[in-house]
């Protein structure tokens, strides 16, 4: 639940630790945290903070879409601190704080460009109906070693023998005891930050892990995944490491994803995808059939660059379509085996590149869609459905996801025509940086034969 005042005892704490600063952050379309740092004291007597509209929409090239998408005057908005999220700044070697904020337009309301605004104005329709989502991301990422050169590959990090490791450790602790400094910073910086992480796990490519959030309430989950991404890089730059989230950064190897857990339950607690007798309830298939029928004109918001899309491999655990299935990891949507009250579906199809607030907003508006229009989904996938060509296809480039987003009323319906028109926006120049790039592949096979 959002806090807008400070508290005393915050209020002391800051005073008390001698913090000299808060970084009033949010994250924009790329899940990025922007924003401006403010004095302690100043905060402590409720200074006001405002930064450009536009901040929320600026793309990953630093450029940004025509006036016409944040306002033709390029007006501020109010950055409104969410004590709740007050935490100390682990890295930070002058004591520092950090609170998420939402973007607050000049009336009042939530800035619909802000991806925070996108997750709570969903909630709010949740809300509406005695609802409440529960989730649980699971995120996957590389530990590299110091990276300067953006024309050479990623490099894992020497280990303790001095080998860097090629890919056979999957599921084993031996690379989890070589970077145990990095880990022991970052499960402490987790506790300061109000991260409740669960289990982690070395996973498939060389030096790629995976860090499960334990389940809970979908805003506060999301607040945690943004400073758990914005942890991972400051505490890899620590140790002289580099984090990556990208969907893909190796070819050949497997591709990084953030899996989203999904249930709901009603004003009484109880999983509305189960019912009294432990059955399956009808909400849980209309749930299943709203993403299936809408996840694809969404993918923009799973994965958000040309990069996301070369995750989706088959035969490496990625999902290639939007079959549903019980403990089935060929699927787009799968159903792990669990009691009634642990009843939840898993979209498998975000990267660890995706804006958590805007996947988990997305995933979370295409299931109510399907709730409140009683959309029954397919018949569950047995086996492997890899090669399933009878499956409902994904767009498999992010020129392909932006035209199918925008031929669809979809994201219209869910965030409203201003977000998905500036989203789109921010797509258009990316894809533009994207395509005007000359590449490797280019230099090796074409040099002599074109």
């Amino acid at each position: 639940m959002s806090q807008h005042s400070i508290t005393a005892a915050q209020a002391e704490w800051l005073t008390k630790h001698n913090v000299r600063d808060v970084e009033l952050a949010f994250a924009d379309v790329s899940g990025f945290p922007r924003g401006k740092t403010l004095p302690a004291q100043a905060l402590i007597k409720g200074q006001e903070l405002r930064i450009a509209r536009a901040v929320a929409i600026q793309t990953c090239v630093g450029e940004f879409p025509d006036y016409r998408f944040y306002g033709e005057n390029d007006p501020d908005v109010v950055l409104r601190p969410d004590f709740a999220t007050l935490y100390p700044v682990p890295w930070a070697k002058t004591p520092r704080a950090m609170v998420v904020c939402d973007n607050i337009d000049h009336d009042g309301s939530l800035s619909p460009l802000a991806p925070r605004s996108a997750l709570k104005n969903i909630l709010a329709r949740y809300q509406a109906r005695g609802w409440t989502p529960v989730v649980a991301p699971e995120l996957e990422f590389y530990i590299f070693a110091a990276h300067g050169d953006a024309d050479q590959p990623y490099q894992a990090p020497a280990l303790r023998t001095g080998r860097r490791e090629s890919g056979f450790d999957a599921f084993s602790f031996s690379t989890l005891n070589d970077l145990e400094p990095f880990f022991d910073d970052l499960y402490r910086a987790c506790e300061q930050l109000g991260i409740d992480t669960d289990t982690y796990v070395h996973e498939m490519g060389p030096s790629q892990f995976e860090i499960n959030l334990k389940h809970g309430d979908a805003l506060a989950l999301a607040d945690q995944t943004f400073l758990f991404k914005y942890a991972l890089k400051e505490i890899g730059y620590q140790h002289g490491l580099n984090v990556v989230c990208m969907a893909k950064p190796l070819s050949g190897q497997p591709g990084s994803s953030m899996h989203l857990h999904q249930s709901v339950v009603d004003g009484q607690g109880n999983n509305v995808f189960s019912l009294a007798d432990g059955e399956a309830s009808p909400d849980f298939f209309h749930y299943i059939g709203g993403l299936q029928q809408y996840l694809p004109h969404l993918m923009p918001l799973f994965c958000p660059s040309p990069n996301s899309f070369r995750r989706f491999v088959k035969g490496l655990a990625a999902p290639v379509n939007v079959s549903w299935g019980v403990d089935n990891r060929s699927v787009g949507i799968r159903v792990p085996v669990s009691g009634p009250a642990a009843r939840r579906v898993e979209n498998r199809l975000p990267g660890c590149d995706a804006n958590p607030y805007l996947s988990l907003a997305a995933s979370l508006g295409a299931g109510l869609l399907g709730v409140e229009e009683k959309r029954s989904p397919s018949e569950a996938a047995v086996g492997n459905v890899f090669n399933n060509d009878n499956a409902a296809t994904l767009p498999n480039t992010l020129d392909a996801a932006c035209a199918l987003m925008a031929a669809h009323d979809t994201a219209k319906r869910l965030f409203g025509q201003e977000f998905t028109d500036a989203y789109l926006a921010v797509k258009d120049i990316e894809l533009s940086h994207f395509h005007n790039q000359i590449t490797a592949w280019e230099r090796q096979y074409l040099t002599t034969l074109a």
